[in-house]
């Protein structure tokens, strides 16, 4: 048999097909839940970042499941649920079973996302939960004193100002925040409800904000089961392909170029350190 003859022989003949295998397509959602993510930021997550990566993992054929790869320790509460919601639109429309899976933390806004899914995996070690709201900021005022440095701020309507980090803290500010805050963690606890249904245990700690590793949060209900990514889909799809949609990153981030300015970089960069290390990351 001649060269040309060995060559051709090895492609398809006219009518035949390949066959296509299914597929589970898998979506990084990693960082801490912002808006308005920074170039020096750990990862950032929020609805504008990840919608490219959900509507190509949601849009393939022979689709079997979309599993979450989450590890993010929260963040903004509107980012975390109009993502969430996404999500669960996009499910609903293709008619495919969602998994998420936490890894080192699915904490806070990160919980609030993996209740996008129809069942959480978690391993034994990760962290989950944390069903609170947290916020924080600095306080300037001594430090414009140190340096003689006179604030001017000038509002119509008394509440314009509230918590301006270079006044100083007033206690009527402190106990309206304190009222968002439990009104943001009313919504937080209806959503989880909602999603998790019966699979809760009727415990006083559930929703005090406290967080646990995987076993625990298997006992409260708060995951369906321990294993990692790669085990469960192979178990549940074993003939089936893992696709991975990854949200990218602004060039500018990828380049760590593009901080508005620097000590706002860096004001962003330690406000996402603090909220890992709440966790030990």
């Amino acid at each position: 048999m001649s060269v040309t003859e060995k060559l051709t022989s090895r492609l398809p003949v006219l009518g035949d097909r390949v066959e296509r295998k299914d597929v589970v397509a898998v979506v990084k959602l990693h960082g801490v839940i912002t808006p308005s993510p920074s170039p020096l930021a750990r990862g950032s997550i929020n609805l504008a970042a990840v919608e490219t990566a959900l509507t190509r993992a949601f849009g393939h054929d022979r689709l079997k499941a979309v599993a979450l790869l989450i590890n993010s320790p929260g963040g903004a509460p509107t980012q975390s649920g109009l993502v969430a919601e996404r999500i669960r639109q996009l499910a609903d429309e293709k008619k495919v079973p969602v998994l998420a899976f936490a890894e080192d933390v699915a904490a806070s806004g990160g919980y609030w996302l993996a209740c996008a899914a129809d069942e959480i995996f978690a391993h034994r070690t990760s962290m989950v939960g944390s069903i609170g709201v947290i916020s924080g900021g600095f306080g300037f005022t001594g430090l414009l004193e140190r340096f003689g440095i006179e604030r001017r701020l000038h509002t119509a309507g008394a509440n314009k100002s509230r918590l301006d980090p270079f006044s100083p803290e007033k206690p009527e500010d402190v106990e309206w925040l304190k009222k968002m805050h439990s009104q943001l963690h009313e919504l937080f606890v209806d959503w989880v409800k909602e999603r998790r249904g019966s699979r809760l245990t009727d415990t006083e700690d559930l929703f005090t904000g406290d967080v646990w590793l995987g076993q625990k949060a298997l006992d409260l209900g708060l995951i369906d089961g321990l294993g990692s990514l790669r085990q469960i889909v192979t178990e549940r799809y074993p003939d089936a392909e893992i696709s991975v949609a990854e949200p990218k990153k602004p060039l500018l981030a990828r380049l760590g170029l593009g901080a508005p300015a620097a000590a706002s970089a860096m004001l962003d960069a330690v406000t996402t350190k603090a909220a890992w290390s709440r966790f030990g990351l």
